[in-house]
């Protein structure tokens, strides 16, 4: 079984009222896992991604915009459209992550179960491919 296999859509818990809409998350409960990290990416120029994480777990949120993810395990990728806030995208360890901003102004949350250790990312695609036994 692939890590790909394990990666799915979580509900984030949201109310809506004449105000608006309140997106919450609690660490353990909403998410699969304690949260250690969280960061956000904005004013991007360029793709992101590009690695993979040896350890880390992350949910991934378009809070503002949208984002195509592409998610490979080396053998076969998968693309996920980031555009609801309301929606967390799951993506397990060991996957090799490509990022680009589909929309100008975007903002994409991660929420991660590590703190970051670039020691433990597996910077190219090519490594990725040695890691995992496939090239």
């Amino acid at each position: 079984m692939s890590a790909l296999d394990n990666v799915r859509w979580i509900d984030l818990p949201s109310v809506t009222d004449s105000r608006g809409i309140l997106t919450s998350v609690e660490s353990g409960i909403d998410i699969p896992f304690c949260i250690e990290r969280v960061f956000y990416m904005h004013n991007i120029v360029s793709d992101r991604g590009g690695h993979a994480h040896e350890d880390t777990d992350q949910v991934v949120i378009a809070i503002s915009g949208a984002f195509i993810f592409h998610l490979s395990d080396g053998n076969t990728t998968k693309t996920f459209r980031l555009d609801n806030p309301v929606k967390g995208l799951y993506v397990p360890r060991m996957l090799f992550i490509e990022i680009i901003q589909e929309s100008p102004g975007s903002v994409c949350l991660v929420l991660a179960n590590t703190r970051y250790d670039v020691a433990k990312s597996i910077r190219t695609y090519q490594k990725y491919l040695e890691e995992t036994n496939l090239a």
